[in-house]
């Protein structure tokens, strides 16, 4: 079985969100491969002090958006497919960039200034991206 979430009240991020945010990143990162039964919803809500609801709507929200299956009467698992969590964090990182250059925007930063900003934080040796920008 999967390892608990680590959830957090002080986050301004709903629990819900919390939940489908960490599953997510644990499907993307291999630590949960496809087939990986996902604990019951009245386990993750008991291991995690949240309500059934909250981890029913997570649950709700990931199979919609086909990260998980459902199979009635056995639970919950990882789908066999990763490509809907990687559309999922794709359209978050295009958010992402939208806000950036809203703000962009605000600051009155040209286009050209929005990129050479861009490119310092990917010449930065925190990049975890693989050939990034020199």
């Amino acid at each position: 079985m999967p390892p608990t979430l680590f959830l957090s009240a002080s986050d301004p991020t709903p629990m819900y969100q919390q939940v489908i945010d960490q599953i997510v990143a644990k499907v993307l990162a291999g630590d949960w491969p496809p087939g990986t039964a996902l604990p019951s919803i009245r386990e993750l809500a008991s291991e995690s002090s949240i309500s059934v609801i909250t981890v029913k709507r997570a649950y709700q929200e990931l199979e919609r958006d086909g990260v998980i299956v459902t199979r009635q009467g056995k639970g919950s698992f990882v789908s066999e497919s990763i490509e809907a969590p990687r559309a999922l964090l794709l359209a978050e990182l295009e958010s992402h960039l939208s806000d950036a250059m809203r703000c962009a925007g605000r600051l009155g930063l040209t286009r050209k200034a929005l990129h050479e900003l861009l490119d310092a934080a990917a010449a930065s040796p925190d990049n975890p991206l693989e050939g990034s920008a020199t």
